[in-house]
């Protein structure tokens, strides 16, 4: 019996995902947990910060961050396909998932987790709609972070403080980085149908990327 058929399709939300699908969905979540949660603490030489944190609070909060970020990414891409009349499905790349824990090991991440791949015909509105659908809902986690970032300092929490931060510094990062228009990227089909949508998603992303992730070092430090 092969991997895929050990977990049986389900309709959630309306929405069918295949047995196969939400294997590779739980895989990549898995994969960029633990990747990311190696990259924050600097890769291989702060495995010690984890360790003394438990392991569990900072594997908890990159499956929370950027282990959803990506999962929500996807998912968008495939309800729009989906609104459509496509028919679409995430599959895990899982030589790319395995580079991107390497890479966290050495202290940088590449994370490329796989697709939503999917067929029928469609327009360039079209196109451009699904390929948006990735970016708008990392801009809208990045929005959903910001109460959880403010929470964090009320509390007095270094947990719920860092998962904020997280949480808002990945989203905005993914969300500009994805609408670079080049390769396989969003930014290169969404600009295919409309410069001018292209350009007033895009700018913002990237000064909000820019001012929160290397203007104000958001997302980084905090005990892991």
């Amino acid at each position: 019996m092969s991997a895929g058929s050990t977990l049986s399709g389900r309709r959630i939300a309306g929405l069918y995902f295949s047995g196969t699908e939400i294997r590779d969905l739980l895989v990549a979540w898995l994969a960029l947990g633990v990747a990311f949660a190696l990259f924050f603490v600097g890769g291989w030489n702060g495995i010690t910060r984890i360790l003394a944190a438990g392991v569990l609070p900072p594997l908890f909060v990159a499956l929370a961050t950027a282990g959803v970020a990506f999962l929500l990414h996807e998912v968008a891409h495939k309800v729009v396909a989906v609104r459509y009349d496509q028919v679409a499905e995430f599959r895990a790349d899982n030589s790319m998932l395995f580079i991107a824990v390497m890479s966290s090991l050495l202290g940088f991440i590449f994370a490329a987790p796989g697709a939503v791949h999917h067929r029928g015909r469609l327009t360039p509105r079209e196109h451009g709609h699904i390929a948006l659908a990735g970016p708008a809902v990392n801009l809208g986690l990045m929005v959903a972070f910001a109460p959880i970032f403010a929470l964090g300092g009320v509390l007095g929490s270094d947990l719920v403080t860092v998962l904020g931060s997280r949480g808002i510094a990945i989203n905005a990062f993914l969300a500009a980085f994805n609408l670079v228009p080049y390769g396989p990227l969003d930014g290169k089909t969404v600009m295919a149908w409309s410069k001018p949508v292209w350009a007033a998603v895009f700018v913002p992303s990237a000064l909000l990327a820019v001012g929160l992730v290397f203007g104000l070092g958001l997302g980084f430090g905090g005990p892991y």
